[in-house]
């Protein structure tokens, strides 16, 4: 099937959000291994996204790179921090490029924008350019971040989700939500169904950096925490099924 053909048969969204931003860590590409890629979790979060995709939702990602390296790591060991985030953005432009390697197999077009410029690999942002993209049912994976040190993939997410007018962020994690406390150290731990951005904040939740919180709340943007762990999770909290936090004001 053509681009064009699959673009004119694209369904109407099955769900209110007709446009979304996935943010995933780095970590959740390298299963159980401790380091890298693993191509058949990458693979099952491709089959997640493509079945959203299935449903007519526009859908932009973004994907961190811990998985490969961490700026603050590396700075934390002796590094220069700005040359070490540098790395760190480089590292999120593997993963998108894995990810777009594998939903193209799949048959959903997809294009990679870096906020670094590398015309080889990745097209340049161009905020116009990315929604055309998105208005003709391609996913959009930005990588390197916001193409600036000291800003996490977190901000990055908020920020493009806020550009490419995106209707919520949906954080895909370990755990179906957000704890008072870690759930895998704490049997105890309370889940949450909704809490605020202030909370979120003032009780240091951990959903997201307090910069991305601040910036999805200055723009009254939806965060919707679930995990990524459970099969059809994704496409099913777009559907009205399944457990999840919503942060919101």
């Amino acid at each position: 099937m053509t681009e064009a053909a699959a673009t004119e048969g694209a369904a109407d969204p099955q769900t209110k959000y007709r446009r979304v931003m996935l943010k995933i860590s780095g970590e959740a590409l390298m299963g159980d291994q401790g380091y890298g890629l693993h191509p058949p979790t990458v693979e099952r979060i491709a089959d997640e996204v493509k079945a959203v995709h299935d449903m007519g939702v526009e859908i932009c990602m973004v994907i961190g790179g811990g998985n490969i390296f961490r700026g603050l790591q590396g700075s934390a060991q002796g590094m220069e921090r700005t040359t070490a985030d540098y790395m760190g953005m480089l590292a999120t432009v593997m993963n998108a490029l894995a990810m777009q390697s594998s939903l193209e197999a799949k048959g959903v077009f997809t294009r990679v924008i870096s906020a670094i410029t590398m015309n080889e690999v990745a097209e340049p942002y161009i905020r116009r350019r990315a929604v055309r993209h998105l208005e003709k049912k391609r996913i959009v994976i930005f990588a390197a971040g916001t193409g600036n040190p000291y800003f996490t993939t977190d901000t990055a997410a908020t920020l493009r989700a806020n550009e490419m007018n995106c209707e919520v962020i949906f954080k895909g994690t370990k755990v179906d939500g957000v704890y008072d406390k870690d759930p895998k150290k704490f049997p105890d731990a309370k889940r949450y169904d909704e809490v605020s951005y202030d909370d979120c904040l003032a009780k240091r939740l951990g959903v997201m950096d307090a910069s991305a919180i601040a910036l999805a709340r200055d723009n009254d943007l939806p965060i919707i925490v679930f995990s990524l762990d459970e099969p059809g999770g994704f496409r099913g909290i777009l559907a009205g099924r399944g457990t999840y936090t919503k942060v919101h004001g």
